[in-house]
């Protein structure tokens, strides 16, 4: 068993990374999306890593991409249609990725973060909110 601590490092959000990303690929409901966006994991792993280190340490580090979350996932809709299912099924892998080893403030913030940028991005996309009652 991990112990589990809470998301302290670059390192921390590298290694969450890569357990959501080695199950999302493979997953049953949403893998096929990946393949279809092409995905280089080698170049994505250090963007999004980028990302996530802006969002919970405030290091600006994303910016210098000049990349919009929300236009990629539309691109990525004109070539498969990204439902909300496919956003919730996106989120509980997200939260499954983060309980497995990582408990703590940031632990919980990441997952509340996700889950809106899940919510957004299924609402710009289909109009739909991913997490719509």
């Amino acid at each position: 068993m991990i112990d589990k601590k809470d998301i302290e490092t670059r390192a921390d959000i590298d290694d969450l990374m890569n357990r959501f990303y080695a199950r999302a690929m493979t997953d049953e409901k949403i893998g096929y999306i990946f393949e279809i966006a092409e995905l280089d994991l080698e170049h994505h792993l250090p963007i999004t890593g980028d990302f996530w280190e802006t969002m919970l340490f405030s290091t600006g580090n994303y910016h210098r991409h000049g990349r919009n979350p929300l236009q990629i996932h539309a691109l990525l809709d004109e070539k498969t249609p990204l439902r909300p299912e496919h956003f919730r099924r996106w989120l509980e892998i997200f939260r499954a990725s983060v309980d497995e080893a990582f408990v703590g403030e940031r632990a919980d913030f990441i997952k509340l973060r996700a889950q809106m940028i899940g919510n957004r991005m299924s609402n710009f996309v289909s109009g739909i909110p991913a997490l719509a009652r």
